[in-house]
């Protein structure tokens, strides 16, 4: 059995945060990919223009699909180093090292308690630090100009903070309770306020239920200091919501209410107008998959402690136990509902990532203990996860985004001239050229990209803008058309292996 020294141990903690925060900050500026990034990332930029930190707008016509936070953390991030990629993902990989730290601040509390008790937890803080930030789902998330990880962020500190007082307020008799008692308190509220600025309902919703539930299958009755301060707290969340939602309403009143709550949240959830549809166990296997390269340990961990989350067992001087039963209940109430939804995606399981963590460290932790060989095996694991990353980062993402972006496309039509031609989507809409083609596409009466079916509607567009020339973006295999009309002469400017942009001019 090795025995790992304290200084050595300590170096390699330094120098995994070191790495975490150069990973999670590197190789932010390729170009975005899919079609939300861009489409967040020109929202936050027209409101950047306009000085606007208030309605969103996407070519000028409202968006009410989010709430403001992650575009306040882009105009934000505009300010401080310009419009570019970096800067509409700085705020995510921002947030998803803030959810990296409260987890450590969660195994720190679990530390001081076990140790107090007389049970030592070495470094557990450390080790759920580590496995967060190399787990699949932080990893890419927190590098995408999205909302996922802009609401895992404060429900993790939400569900952090409320298991930190709960911790202290269900210790035995009438001990003194920290000086941090109120201030976890506190931060539960305030951080399900920014919850609601990260995306909308859900940011109230799954806390108090995940609280409620925690509280049902832990059989007991909440202090009165918590049920108290569901008046004050309720009322400090609103207020922290309120800086947006407020003038938000008065400057919109009922278009907001209807776009925003209605259509975005309850036709969302329990329709496929948005046409993202998947069968019920979707997210029972996309979870998993966010712990890799730790799903062994999640699988081992769900398998072994699934029996031991409804037992009671005297909750005060157990935070293990506690913390197993609280991370179940954190991690079932997410997948539950979102499975329930007609509407799904990967990152809208992501908030119940953190827990999968917590459960997977709490298994690595028995399988490490007193084993230092298995330790070290598991701390070149994350180390190699973090060279795989970087490698992925440098070899293969930016041929990826080269391919799935018109980024190329339009900067290579911009260097051949055409920077001041209107740019048509024909068989296709693009939201990638969102971004990259702003205040160039064509739109119709609803602010929704015009899909041209063909030649004739081509022409028709360019006539209307006044112009003998457009750039057109086509798929691939329709770029032919343009070549054999009649109605045009035509340059094949570029193509990405996926869409092509053309160069056409009326005869």
């Amino acid at each position: 059995m090795t025995k790992i020294r304290p200084s050595n141990s300590r170096s390699f903690w330094i120098a995994a945060a070191a790495v975490t925060v150069f990973v999670y900050f590197f190789g932010l500026n390729v170009p975005l990919v899919g079609p939300d990034e861009p489409r967040y990332a020109q929202v936050a930029r027209e409101m950047f223009l306009r000085g606007d930190w208030i309605t969103p707008t996407l070519g000028g016509f409202d968006w009410f699909e989010k709430p403001a936070l992650l575009y306040w953390l882009q105009i934000t991030s505009f300010n401080l180093f310009g419009v570019s990629e970096f800067s509409a993902r700085f705020g995510s990989a921002l947030f998803g090292l803030g959810t990296i730290a409260a987890l450590w601040l969660l195994g720190r509390k679990i530390e001081q308690v076990s140790e107090e008790e007389g049970r030592r937890v070495a470094e557990f803080a450390n080790w759920l630090a580590l496995i967060a930030a190399t787990s699949l789902g932080l990893a890419v998330f927190s590098r995408g100009a999205s909302f996922d990880i802009i609401l895992t962020f404060p429900m993790t500190a939400a569900m952090v903070c409320f298991f930190l007082f709960d911790l202290d307020d269900a210790r035995p008799g009438s001990a003194r309770k920290p000086s941090g008692h109120f201030l976890s308190l506190f931060g539960f509220y305030f951080f399900i306020g920014v919850a609601l600025l990260a995306k909308g309902l859900v940011g109230i919703v799954f806390p108090f239920a995940i609280v409620g539930a925690y509280f049902l299958i832990s059989w007991r009755v909440p202090s009165r200091s918590f049920l108290v301060s569901l008046v004050w707290g309720t009322l400090v969340a609103l207020a922290v919501a309120a800086a947006w939602y407020v003038p938000m309403y008065m400057q919109n009143s009922w278009k907001f209410i209807d776009e925003f709550f209605i259509q975005h949240h309850f036709q969302r959830y329990t329709s496929n107008k948005y046409l993202h549809p998947q069968p019920f166990y979707f997210f029972f296997w996309v979870l998993p998959l966010m712990t890799i390269p730790w799903l062994p340990f999640f699988v081992m961990a769900v398998w072994k402690f699934g029996k031991q989350v409804f037992h009671r067992d005297g909750t005060p001087g157990m935070p293990r136990a506690a913390l197993l039963r609280f991370s179940a209940v954190w991690l079932t109430v997410p997948l539950v509902f979102f499975s329930f939804s007609g509407s799904k995606l990967p990152g809208y399981i992501l908030p119940a990532v953190p827990p999968a963590i917590v459960i997977a460290a709490l298994y690595v932790m028995q399988f490490i203990r007193g084993h230092g060989r298995r330790a070290s095996a598991l701390k070149a694991l994350a180390m190699t996860t973090f060279v795989v990353l970087t490698c992925v980062i440098i070899f293969a993402l930016p041929k990826f985004a080269d391919m799935d972006s018109v980024e190329g496309l339009i900067a290579e039509a911009d260097r051949r001239g055409y920077g001041d031609l209107k740019v048509l989507t024909m068989h296709t809409v693009s939201h990638n050229a969102e971004f990259y083609a702003a205040g160039r596409l064509m739109r119709d009466d609803m602010g929704k990209q015009k899909r041209l079916p063909g030649t004739a509607e081509v022409l028709n567009e360019m006539r209307k803008t006044g112009q003998g020339s457009a750039l057109v973006i086509v798929p691939v295999e329709y770029e032919s058309q343009l070549a054999a009309s009649p109605l045009f002469d035509s340059e094949i400017i570029r193509d990405n292996g996926e869409m092509a942009i053309v160069f056409v001019k009326a005869r």
